[in-house]
């Protein structure tokens, strides 16, 4: 019998505990175990969470990876044979969001899938535009054959709301640790180069989108460009990231064209802010300490 389980990781939940759990409980997937991860939160998550059937496994906030904490996530559900993984401010879209996510299995050269973000309701333009970027109405499979056409887009992924099968997740090493970012894109890409497929499901589907402010863009594109300085593997294989970026921004500008003009220059400052970011993560250990105590928001 096929085994499923749902794994959260989570800090002071509990204001966003109602619309998930609400969510969750309309599923038509229904045979699966719950499991909590919880850094410690000083509010009422992990009774919410409990009381709608998960095991809750508390560990300090201090020891909180997003690579070392889903791989704790994978090693408490050893026994499953899939494990979704969702981040506490993912709200599932529709009944029949769990049950399509794990629909992408029944081809078993799919190592790991991940389902469409629509942007929150009231989203900011900007906010809402990068999930209409990133997440297309459009189901895909994508496999290494692909990067020739999409570069490192090839390996994009996101497990906020993502589901991976678990021989796969062990046949590349599980995922890295320690990781602060984008321990996703890392197994993405390892599970290409290992010849799995990624699929891309837009009929499951969750609300998730941030409002970032110009600080918190500065902080996490020096995150992802010191990831991949510490991954050279990953443009070697993949290509750079410059030029989905371009592409990003061509999209972006047309966007609020059409829809909010009056965010152009907005636009413009962000994608600067984005770039210096990026590029001085890049340089890693060439900037300043004190710079890099500040950028990683210490």
């Amino acid at each position: 019998m096929t085994k499923v389980a749902l794994c959260v990781p989570t800090r002071n939940a509990a204001a966003v505990a109602g619309p998930f759990l609400e969510g969750l409980s309309t599923q038509t997937l229904v045979d699966f175990d719950r499991l909590l991860i919880d850094s410690s939160s000083e509010d009422d998550t992990c009774h919410l969470f409990a009381s709608a059937g998960f095991r809750i496994h508390q560990i300090p906030r201090e020891i909180f990876d997003h690579g070392g904490t889903r791989q704790m996530a994978a090693d408490l559900c050893g026994e499953a044979d899939f494990l979704i993984f969702m981040t506490q401010d993912a709200v599932l879209a529709h009944p029949e969001a769990l049950e399509a996510l794990l629909g992408c299995f029944s081809d078993r050269r799919v190592g790991a899938a991940y389902g469409r973000q629509l942007p929150r309701p009231g989203a900011h333009p900007i906010e809402a535009h990068a999930r209409l970027f990133n997440y297309p109405p459009q189901s895909r499979l994508k496999s290494l054959a692909d990067r020739a056409e999409f570069g490192i887009k090839t390996a994009f992924f996101s497990d906020s709301f993502a589901a991976y099968r678990v021989q796969a997740l062990r046949d590349v090493g599980g995922f890295p640790v320690p990781c602060p970012v984008s321990e996703d894109t890392f197994v993405a890409a390892r599970l290409l180069l290992a010849d799995w497929q990624i699929a891309y499901c837009a009929d499951a589907a969750v609300y998730h989108s941030h409002d970032f402010g110009l600080a918190d863009e500065l902080r996490r594109y020096y995150q992802i460009g010191l990831f991949h300085a510490r991954q050279p593997w990953l443009r070697q294989q993949f290509g750079e990231a410059e030029g989905e970026g371009g592409r990003f921004v061509r999209s972006e500008c047309n966007y609020l064209w059409h829809n909010a003009p009056s965010l152009l220059p907005l636009s413009a400052l962000r994608t600067v802010v984005k770039y210096v970011g990026y590029r001085l993560g890049l340089m890693g250990k060439v900037v300043p300490a004190r710079l890099q105590r500040l950028l990683n928001g210490r």
